[in-house]
């Protein structure tokens, strides 16, 4: 511990040295990715796949890229590979650049030098290894240098809470991430050996594994974590503290209070960026230890070069204004309420999803839309239900499929100590008409499905849909394109539980699970016109998030809280109650933007 605090104490000293060189190197990167890899990615993609002809890419469609679009694939392979040296390369050139501010020898041409000199050194045999190796070590790797270029390498929000409904599925999951920790402790140490002593992928990560074993990654452990306990501490007494002053500077008279305000959330914006590349360079100090002091033990006089100036100048004024812009657009912006949608028709579990009963009860909550969920039955006909198997509601082994219209709407399901009948869709929706609420209506497919299945929904509902401005949405594209053709009048919703690019689809809109959408997402999706829902969004910080983030529509099971959280959200706030709300949900859901 007594080792541990002092090289926090040494990293401390080397980063208050040359703060802005830190600050210069790390937000440069940053910028560099942010503005100029990531839209050229965006842009590969897009031509890529517009030239083959392919709205989207999602696991959904990928036996069919393989099978009918090779050059497709092989053109989005290339764009992997090119990805990866770009990570490789924010990475290498974070590392050195620590390194030789620490020497006092940092130069911008030096820096480009050495960086593509790392990136020769790799073989296209090693790439496989470096995409698993940073697959594995990610969540090590963003405390000390973060790349939204591998943001959703993740396991769905939606698939977590699924598994750890289950014993068996749990204890996996558990296995799982024990088995990712420990490899990425005992991995961590490859990418500065790559770096640093330019080692090959495979040669690293041995190196690494030797140098953790027997017990000697504890220590590692141990230095990251009370670097984050450090870290943390600070954050609290610094966020506190301008909260505090701002609150007091709230009672100033006129527009004084929102000057000094915009003052102290580009500090809360500025002070959050220099804690993060304080951590990152005193991890990059842990991280070199085992590795015999690659870092300079005390910190060397260093002086800036004409380049190092031209560049310091650059990016600081860029930080300084893009935060001052985002700060004023943040306080004075206006509130953007979302659409408050019922997740198959039950709030704070007052009924049986996809019910009357249910949908009566919320329907005095006032949604926007109520989301339900038909498929389509052995008769041709249409019943109001969402799982494939009518086990766990009604306690019978068979699918909707495999049962007449007649049948389903005989049989009770039980859910949250209630229960009530299967409904039909026509009856769902005399109730809706009745009561004045607007569906949300998704259509789940299945291989079992009548070939005409889609065109008689259309055109026996069309028209009642469209009367009662409802909406469709589903997870078969193919149910987007027939809706568009059929009914082009009724907006349709594509549903994305994960997609790996940005689609370009006849959809009016994209309803994403909410732990993988992005407020960049969201702004290209504005862009064009389309709305962006998110599901399934249950827990107060992430209803704020997703407001925050400007979603056009929340899917949620607990409709009274959300209501509740939107009042919060259109109230007129003081600012340091905004300066407080910025600090507990926009940092954790996205990149640092100044």
């Amino acid at each position: 511990m007594k080792n541990t605090l002092s090289e926090i104490k040494r990293g401390t000293q080397r980063f208050r040295q040359h703060w802005w060189v830190y600050l210069t190197l790390f937000v440069s990167v940053d910028l560099v990715i942010q503005l100029v890899a990531i839209p050229v990615f965006r842009l590969m993609t897009t031509y890529v796949l517009q030239a083959g002809a392919i709205p989207f890419v999602s696991y959904q469609n990928i036996m069919t890229l393989v099978s009918q679009h090779p050059l497709v694939v092989v053109a989005l392979l290339l764009e992997l590979v090119a990805l990866l040296l770009v990570i490789y390369w924010q990475f290498a050139i974070v590392l050195l650049g620590v390194r030789d501010i620490q020497n006092g020898t940092i130069s911008v041409r030096h820096l480009l030098k050495e960086s593509g000199q790392a990136l020769r050194q790799l073989r296209f045999s090693s790439l496989l290894v470096l995409l698993g190796y940073f697959v594995l070590v990610i969540p090590f790797a963003d405390l000390v240098f973060r790349t939204p270029l591998l943001s959703k390498v993740q396991i769905p929000a939606f698939i977590l809470d699924f598994m750890t409904r289950n014993t068996f599925l749990l204890t996996v999951l558990i296995l799982f991430y024990t088995v990712m920790v420990v490899l990425g402790v005992r991995y961590l140490l490859a990418l500065p050996l790559m770096v640093y002593k330019k080692q090959r992928p495979r040669v690293a990560l041995a190196n690494s594994w030797r140098l953790t074993n027997h017990g000697r990654w504890w220590p590692l452990v141990a230095r990251i974590l009370l670097i984050g306990l450090v870290a943390s501490v600070v954050m609290v007494v610094f966020y506190g503290m301008l909260v505090g002053i701002q609150c007091l500077l709230d009672l100033l008279p006129g527009k004084l209070s929102l000057v000094t305000a915009i003052i102290n959330l580009t500090l809360v914006q500025l002070g959050s960026e220099c804690l993060a590349i304080w951590i990152g360079v005193v991890t990059i100090q842990a991280l070199t230890t085992p590795l015999g002091n690659a870092l300079p033990d005390h910190p060397i006089a260093f002086t800036a070069s004409c380049g190092v100036k031209r560049v310091l100048a650059v990016a600081g004024s860029l930080i300084v204004f893009v935060t001052l812009v985002s700060a004023s657009f943040y306080l004075v912006g206006t509130n953007r309420r979302p659409l408050t949608i019922s997740h198959r028709g039950v709030a704070e579990k007052n009924g049986v999803q996809n019910t009357i009963p249910a949908m009566e009860k919320t329907h005095h909550l006032h949604p926007d839309y109520i989301e339900m969920d038909i498929h389509e039955t052995k008769d041709h006909q249409f019943v109001v239900m969402h799982d494939e198997n009518l086990k766990e509601l009604a306690g019978v082994n068979k699918a909707p499929y495999q049962l007449t219209l007649r049948q389903l709407t005989s049989l009770k399901v039980h859910e949250n100590g209630h229960k009530a009948k299967i409904a039909s869709f026509d009856d769902y929706l005399k109730a809706a008409d009745r009561l004045h609420q607007k569906l949300l209506v998704e259509v789940k497919t299945t291989p079992h499905d009548s070939k005409d299945m889609l065109t008689r929904f259309s055109h026996r509902y069309a028209d009642t849909l469209l009367r009662h401005h409802d909406q469709v949405q589903s997870l078969d594209y193919r149910v987007v394109t027939g809706m568009r053709k059929y009914a082009p009048q009724i907006p349709v919703i594509y549903i994305q539980p994960y997609n790996f690019t940005y689609p370009n689809t006849a959809a009016n809109g994209y309803s994403m699970e909410y732990s993988t959408l992005t407020d960049d997402f969201i702004s290209l999706a504005h862009l064009q016109g389309k709305v962006v829902y998110a599901w399934t969004v249950d827990e107060r910080p992430v209803m704020m998030q997703e407001m925050y983030n400007n979603v056009d529509g929340l899917i949620t099971n607990n409709l009274a809280e959300l209501n509740s959280a939107i009042q919060s959200y259109e109230n007129k706030q003081s600012y340091a109650q905004r300066i407080l709300n910025y600090i507990m949900v926009i940092p954790g859901s996205q990149e640092f933007e100044p």
